[in-house]
């Protein structure tokens, strides 16, 4: 569970104190929540994806928890690979974003600036078609079926160090490190 990247690989953009206490104190947080969450359980062992991809099979006394944490820890597991700076925007998801959105940017970042209270936006394929969607908390688009490609957390402990209440300043600034490479991977084993 150790970031693959320095703490401070993501200056100016996302902050090495942020990252450090997101990834440290958030996402482990998360795990050891989900962990406790599933212990004892027929879902022990299971891998978290596995997991939230069939919510309905979770014992209704554990559901919230497991949707939450395991929620947590897989969106922000997730999250983690989609960042790193300067990656051209390229490859077979650029052209595919080109040909579906008429200003990307200005649709993911709506999305991500208008989740009222904490959550997150998404670029997910769903049904092989490329959509923007948000999700409350720690929901996760695999529980409704869908394919994510990118995200971008906009729970408060994502940027409030930097950014304090100004989230479209984090989202603008969030585009300066998707690692397209890695997005454009997720859209290929997609399709």
């Amino acid at each position: 569970m150790e970031l693959e990247y320095d703490y401070g690989a993501l200056e100016p953009y996302i902050d090495k104190k942020t990252m450090k206490i997101h990834h440290d104190k958030h996402y482990h947080a998360y795990y050891d929540n989900f962990m406790k969450a599933i212990e004892g359980t027929e879902l022990e062992g299971k891998d978290v994806k596995e997991i939230l991809s069939n919510i309905d099979s979770i014992p209704e006394k554990t559901r919230t928890a497991v949707i939450n944490n395991g929620g947590g820890f897989f969106n922000h597991r997730f999250f983690w690979t989609i960042l790193k700076k300067d990656v051209p925007f390229e490859g077979e998801i650029a052209e595919a974003i080109k040909e579906k959105f008429d200003d990307f940017e200005e649709e993911f970042s709506n999305a991500a600036t208008t989740q009222f209270g904490s959550g997150w936006a998404w670029l997910v394929l769903d049904n092989g078609e490329l959509k923007i969607i948000k999700t409350p908390n720690q929901e996760s688009p695999i529980s409704k079926g869908m394919i994510p490609l990118l995200t971008i957390d906009v729970w408060e402990h994502a940027y409030y160090l930097k950014y304090q209440n100004k989230r479209p300043d984090y989202v603008k600034n969030f585009f300066n490190v998707i690692n397209w490479e890695k997005v454009n991977e997720y859209y290929m084993e997609a399709k």
